[in-house]
């Protein structure tokens, strides 16, 4: 129980909002150092220091005595801006060389004119040139215009989605999970998100042709409210193949398939061939931590930190890892990280990972990959202090009753005990007597501590320092799965002790009931009728009530054995210790802990699937089968029969007739979707799928043929396979419709293409950019370079249904050079009666303006993330 109240203190800590520190408040009067009156101090910068900091981290030689003072003047500093270019925007190429050749170039001049100025550079460790690095002030920005216009580049291409502002350590995790487009990923602890929108780039990237790729990405996390930030993130990437989840990491669902559970009017035989279990290719675990690698973007840290805080998290670590090694395919691949320097959070939580799979797991030599990256080796030593304390090994704390500490964060793991209790653990338990020492003689002093060597390839790890290439710092550890983790397969091994048990049953029963036949024998042979009468009716109720008995047992030996595989997931993997207690290696207790489990699913199962994973505060997630709606749609849209809608279309409305807005999944989304419905719903969806259609909600969208529009989101996707309400626009008009959002029929440049327009459905169509050499008449070959948006054909008019931000970042792409429309203000809107900011409402009647404005709050939220 100590460990887990320990867990959930700091998981309470990590949810709280991280201000903004650098950034200096308004000034007030009674704050104001000029004011006699002023009752406050004025304001200070955080100061950038702690002894106790300098003690820890002198001590753990997590950098050489002679570079230590370089090491805290960078860690000092305020951390450099960095952001990396969307690898699956369809502009990714022309902003990467608008940073080559205009900005970069730009200021690397004025840096030689001037000498104050910091040019804008690539990380040299990314691939492709794809993520930057800038250092400027915001008063170097309002003094220089050529800075001033980078950044506004970069706040419109962000909000976008085609930049990603991050810091530069976070980027490397994801680049060593060797990401392909089939692979299913897990990241566990994804909030804020960066990340998992790297993650997705991957899978995109090396996607084929601009299809959708095979693979998917489950991104989850502990709190409600990261979650939305998750998903805000994100939602800029606009794709199908994202389930974003609210679980606790340590405890995610081991999501199976109940073969008696059928799906509409498919049959078992076809649910087996679907997948029956979620386990992953590929799992991110970047755990929560103590955050000290984040001190120069976070300075608030400084005054805050002390020796112990990687001690209360170090055990919800190992949980946390060990559950999605248990959720990794045998063969895949998963990188443990943190942003945090402490060996207790890192080396000691790897070490322990590889003490309790053996050789089921093994730490990869990841040295030769992304060369140019510097990082340092993992520590093979290191020590634990405690309340002012230093604690070389778990026999240290053992004699000093060092409750909170555990043997697992020390270099060996060892446990220790002294002569007088028994070989208990500290909170009574039994404990085996494999890595078990006496303690003798006295504690030694600090200065005498007997340091500790691990003998595990702690080397291979990788941690990152803040002075080796101006960034923050980070930990990283590339595992991979080699087989079965051993808890898996002792559980299997009850499993078949447990199958075995059915066969004895069937010889107990039949041995009972020969017992009785042959006493009715015995009795027969004495002649008395009524004897053998009453004999009979007595043997034929035991051998009912056996036969029953036996039913019942073999129908739980079933149940058990279709669940102890889930078990073996839902269970920790070895017992857990509690804060302050040694580890037990009882498999006793382990199987103890399964049988519990086992039971609690056997009492829940019809709770679950009565309840249908309907989540307190989430809506459920619903297959759209309205054939009627569906077919309309194919209809007036023309989409062709190759684009698989049917059974990839999703809602979250329960009534299919108040439905406003339907979703497209990937097959891979699909599937884990269908699994989970056969499991009893038991992952708690928070979003899932890209934004397809939307229903009309205008006066006038209601009397058009179909009730429902292409979202912008959704189009770039099914834009290939559409065949009806598709026009192609020349420059020109194309211009012309992002400048004035609304124009009327005759007003085109293009005569013909104005007639054309008028000559469309009343309802949403989509018009095509097409190339000069191109004629009105012409099909034009979609692909990914296709530029196309959504707009309203009226009874009058052709209107966009593109928010003006998208139509700012378009027209500035046609419009390379011009630097009136780059940076000048666009025209007034002059929507049309389906103005956007009506329409585009949300599922509650949240209006475009209140979107905005969340929108706004999450971005100042995340902004220190």
């Amino acid at each position: 129980m100590g460990g887990r109240r320990g867990s959930r203190t700091q998981r309470k800590h990590f949810k709280q909002n991280r201000e903004n520190v650098w950034k200096r408040p308004k000034t007030d009067s009674s704050s104001d150092p000029q004011n006699p009156n002023s009752n406050n101090p004025p304001w200070q910068p955080f100061a950038t220091q702690n002894p106790s900091f300098d003690e820890y981290y002198k001590e753990q030689g997590i950098v050489s005595p002679d570079e230590w003072d370089a090491f805290m003047e960078v860690l000092r500093k305020p951390l450099p801006a960095a952001f990396r270019i969307n690898s699956t925007s369809q502009f990714f190429e022309d902003i990467r060389s608008q940073l080559e050749n205009d900005f970069m170039k730009s200021l690397q001049a004025e840096a030689v004119e001037g000498g104050d100025l910091e040019p804008i550079k690539p990380l040299a460790w990314y691939p492709d040139n794809l993520a930057w690095q800038s250092n400027f002030s915001r008063m170097q920005i309002r003094k220089n215009q050529t800075l001033e216009r980078f950044h506004e580049f970069l706040k419109l291409e962000t909000e976008i989605g085609n930049i990603s502002r991050q810091e530069a350590v976070s980027m490397v995790p994801p680049l060593f999970l060797d990401v392909h487009p089939d692979h299913f990923v897990f990241d566990v602890c994804a909030a804020p998100g960066s990340k998992t929108f790297q993650l997705l780039e991957i899978i995109y990237h090396s996607a084929k042709g601009g299809s959708l790729p095979e693979g998917m990405v489950l991104a989850n996390d502990l709190d409600v409210q990261r979650c939305n930030l998750l998903i805000h993130q994100t939602k800029r990437m606009c794709t199908a193949n994202l389930i974003v989840t609210n679980h606790e990491g340590q405890h995610f669902p081991g999501c199976r398939s109940h073969k008696n559970i059928s799906i509409g009017s498919e049959t078992t035989n076809e649910l087996e061939q679907s997948i029956t279990q979620l386990l992953f290719d590929r799992v991110l675990c970047d755990v929560p931590c103590s955050g000290d690698g984040t001190l120069r973007k976070a300075p608030d840290i400084w005054r805050k930190w002390n020796g112990g805080m990687a001690n209360g998290v170090h055990c919800l670590q190992i949980q946390i890892a060990m559950r999605c090694l248990s959720l990794l395919k045998v063969g895949g691949r998963m990188v443990y990280s943190t942003c945090s320097m402490n060996p207790v959070e890192n080396e000691a939580v790897v070490a322990e990972i590889l003490r309790r799979c053996g050789v089921s797991v093994e730490l990869v030599d990841v040295s030769n990959e992304l060369p140019q990256l510097i990082r340092r080796p993992g520590l093979k030593k290191w020590k634990v202090r405690d309340k002012g304390v230093w604690l070389a090994s778990y026999k240290d704390a053992r004699k000093l009753q060092k409750n909170g500490i555990v043997p697992s964060m020390f270099p060996s793991g060892k446990n220790y005990t002294d002569l007088t209790n028994n070989k208990k653990s500290a909170n009574g338990e039994n404990v085996n007597s494999e890595d078990i020492v006496q303690l003798d003689g006295p504690v030694p002093s600090a200065d005498d501590l007997e340091e500790e060597v691990s003998d595990l390839p702690l080397e291979r790890c990788m941690r990152i320092v803040p002075h080796d290439q101006n960034t923050g710092a980070f930990f990283i550890a590339v595992l991979h799965k080699v087989s079965q983790l051993p808890a898996i397969q002792e559980k299997s091994a009850s499993s078949q002790r447990k199958l075995s048990t059915r066969n004895e049953l069937h010889e107990n029963l039949s041995d009972q009931a020969t017992e009785e036949i042959n006493g009715l024998e015995v009795i027969s042979g004495d002649g008395t009728d009524e004897k053998i009468l009453e004999v009979a009716s007595k043997a034929d109720k035991n051998i009912s009530k056996i036969a029953s008995e036996a039913d019942e047992r073999i129908s739980e030996v079933t149940s058990d054995d279709e669940k102890i595989s889930e078990v073996a997931l839902e269970a920790d993997l070895v017992d857990e210790p509690d804060e302050g207690a040694p580890e037990s290696n009882s498999s006793e207790a382990t199987q103890g802990a399964a049988d519990k489990k086992i039971d609690s699913a056997k009492t829940g199962e019809k709770r679950k699937l009565q309840m249908q994973g309907k989540w307190k505060g989430v809506d459920p997630v619903l297959f759209f089968k309205d054939e009627t709606t569906i077919n309309s749609i194919k209809t007036f849209y023309g989409i062709d029969e190759s684009f698989p809608l049917t059974g990839h279309l999703v809602t979250r409305n329960n009534d299919a007739n108040h439905v406003k807005r339907i979703y497209y999944v990937s097959k891979s989304v699909k599937d884990i979707l269908d699994l989970n419905f056969r499991g009893g719903q038991q992952l708690k969806i928070t979003s899932v799928g890209l934004k397809m259609f939307e229903r009309q909600t205008s006066r006038e969208g209601s009397s058009a043929p179909c009730s429902f529009r292409i979202s912008s989101e959704g189009l770039p996707v099914i834009l290939p396979y559409i065949t009806k309400q598709i026009l192609y626009a020349s420059a020109a008009d194309f211009k012309h419709l992002l400048q004035y959002k609304s124009i009327k029929f005759a007003d085109f440049v293009e005569a013909d293409f104005g007639q054309k327009a008028a000559n469309l459905m009343l309802g949403c169509c989509v018009i095509v950019l097409r190339d000069a050499d191109k004629s009105l008449s012409d099909h034009i070959q979609v692909d990914t370079s296709t530029i196309a948006i959504g707009c309203w054909k009226g009874r009058s008019s052709l209107s966009v249904m593109v928010t003006a931000i998208d139509c700012q970042e378009l027209l500035e792409r046609l419009s390379v050079g011009m630097e009136t429309e780059k940076n000048g203000t666009l025209a007034p809107e002059n929507h049309s009666e389906l103005d956007e900011k009506q329409d585009m409402s949300g599922e509650n009647g949240t209006s475009l303006e209140e979107h905005d404005a969340e929108a706004k709050k999450i971005q100042d939220i995340s902004a220190t993330e």
